[in-house]
């Protein structure tokens, strides 16, 4: 399914297909993922949990969201399900703020 990767480092974002919970978690690098609701249509922002306490590099905050320390990776979520990130590339661009 279509899901977005965060690179803070590079500041990139790049389409990428996941198909399951593992591939988050080797997108992301851990398997200590917390998740965040962004907006109302099912997108989540899913990031490694103890991002702060890793030290992991390069910071983001996506609208009033707690910021995020490292690689993240966004998807759409029905319930235990996921599905395809519905959120645009350019538009998350517009909502992001890099710390």
């Amino acid at each position: 399914m279509r899901a977005l990767l965060i690179q803070p480092d590079s500041r990139s974002i790049e389409v990428i297909d996941v198909q399951s919970h593992e591939d988050i978690a080797r997108r992301v690098g851990y398997d200590t993922l917390e998740s965040d609701a962004l907006g109302d249509a099912g997108d989540r922002l899913f990031f490694d949990e103890a991002c702060f306490l890793r030290g992991s590099g390069g910071r983001f905050q996506v609208d009033t969201l707690i910021p995020v320390s490292g690689v993240a990776v966004i998807v759409g979520q029905d319930g235990d399900r996921l599905c395809d990130a519905t959120i645009d590339p350019d538009a998350l661009r517009q909502r992001i703020k890099y710390l």
